[in-house]
């Protein structure tokens, strides 16, 4: 259920979801704010074409959430283009790919960026062979994974649909379905040409983004609400706004939160942050198909072995939560180095931890999680100091910070790794061993054979085995 307003609960759902929508922003190679930025876009077409008051909640997390899927095409992208998904994701923005000419242009610019020439060649030879099926396939990937991550949240249909239909254009050249005109809902149809006039807007200016908007009119757009757009270009206010939204160190979620429709505000209790946790945990993991169910089974791992450790109950739902979300500033790195078959090298490796300084900065900025930012991001520290990103010792680490260590560490031994060979129950545990005292807390470890022992957690790749 949604909850309504409350008035022994203080966290609104739009601040929770608006600062997580960073981490969606990053994924799809875009400055943190775009999606803030295009709910603002959105919901003053909204205003413009008086929407309906019943349907400018499900409209305002729709725009915030557009992106829910993102991750789930991240590794196909940098598959299929030898490059930075997240790179490719963001040029894609400002091409119309429905026109052969641009779209050749795009993946010519886009393949292979640091190859030869000749893998280049070979490289767009892939591209323009898988065509437009394959663009297909991605693009409904990511929309049904957005449906289903707006459902699982349980917004209304409305908004899962909104999602789901994100890429349609107007004249029937969209995807994942292919509707044509009204055939399309209209909160789509509003989530289309908004994020698509933020990035114009961003990267460029605001009249770039008209004329492309006239440019795209029938074809992408539909021309009531291009009409619509138009009518806001005299609000010089609005448009301000919305510019100072896109500068440096300006927090892009306050502009925000005073759109969300005031007879229509949520709020967040415990078990709704318990729900947005494991929700995010579906989109972290996404990210590429050798984490897949990572940050489930982590958070399986820690519970249990909190409950070995008898550590108060709503110690262990923090705990949960923490581990669900530590891998969240994965988002932000590249495919490329996340599915490498081969070992790091040494500014790849860099770049690899940094996810963990990345989960703590967004987590910092949503309500309700930024309590657990520095907890969710301790994953590789170790008691001797040499962890990272803050590389702090056993003093400041504890039993939390112990406790999801080990957690992260005996779930990644225990799945299958682009850069080694599976690892059996007994080479884990040994490996683990050799860390205990230095590396990890020697309590904690102990924790974990009593809770292996015991039986009740199978890891991933044994479960798809059976």
């Amino acid at each position: 259920m949604l909850w309504m307003k409350d008035r022994t609960t203080e966290i609104k759902l739009s601040e929770v979801i608006g600062a997580l929508s960073y981490a969606l922003d990053i994924t799809e190679g875009q400055p943190q704010g775009h999606a803030a930025r295009t709910c603002m876009i959105g919901m003053k077409l909204a205003d413009t074409i008086r929407l309906p008051v019943s349907s400018r909640s499900a409209l305002f997390y729709a725009l915030l959430l557009k992106d829910l899927g993102c991750s789930s095409n991240s590794a196909k992208v940098c598959y299929l283009f030898d490059a930075d998904d997240r790179v490719a994701k963001r040029a894609l923005k400002t091409t119309n790919w429905t026109r052969f000419v641009h779209s050749a242009k795009y993946v010519a610019k886009n393949v292979a960026p640091h190859g030869s020439a000749a893998r280049r060649v070979i490289q767009f030879a892939k591209v323009a062979f898988a065509g437009q099926n394959h663009a297909k396939e991605m693009i409904q990937v990511r929309c049904d994974r957005g449906a289903q991550i707006a459902r699982m949240l349980e917004f209304p249909d409305a908004t899962a649909v909104a999602i789901r239909s994100l890429d349609e254009h107007w004249d029937g050249a969209g995807h994942p379905d292919g509707l044509q005109g009204v055939q399309i809902p209209i909160l789509s149809r509003i989530l289309n040409l908004a994020q698509t006039v933020e990035v114009f807007a961003r990267e460029h200016n605001v009249d770039a983004a008209f004329e492309m908007a006239t440019e795209r009119c029938g074809t992408w757009f539909d021309p009531a609400l291009v009409d619509a757009l138009w009518h806001t270009r005299s609000d010089s206010t609005f448009w301000g706004e919305f510019s100072r939204g896109a500068q440096p160190g300006v927090n892009a979620i306050e502009l925000v939160s005073k759109l969300e429709p005031e007879e229509r505000v949520i709020y967040a209790d415990d078990d709704r942050l318990d729900q947005i946790a494991a929700a995010f945990a579906q989109v972290i993991d996404a990210k590429s198909p050798w984490t897949y169910r990572h940050s489930t089974g982590v958070a399986d791992i820690t519970s249990g072995l909190a409950g070995v450790l008898d550590l108060p109950d709503h110690q262990q739902r923090v705990l949960r939560r923490a581990a669900l979300v530590h891998d969240l500033g994965k988002l932000g790195v590249s495919n490329l180095i996340l599915d490498k078959p081969g070992k790091l090298s040494p500014d790849e490796l860099t770049e690899m931890r940094k996810h963990s300084m990345y989960t703590n900065q967004i987590l910092q900025h949503v309500a309700g999680f930024r309590d657990l930012a520095d907890l969710a991001s301790a994953h590789h520290e170790r008691l001797d100091g040499k962890g990272y990103h803050r590389g702090v010792n056993a003093d400041l680490l504890g039993v939390g910070e112990r406790v999801l260590a080990v957690a992260d560490m005996y779930e990644a031994l225990s799945a299958r790794r682009p850069y080694r060979t599976d690892l059996t129950s007994d080479e884990v545990m040994t490996i683990l061993s050799r860390n205990v005292g230095a590396g990890i807390c020697p309590e904690v470890f102990d924790a974990l054979k009593a809770f292996i022992k015991k039986g009740t957690f199978t890891p991933h790749e044994l479960q798809q085995a059976a």
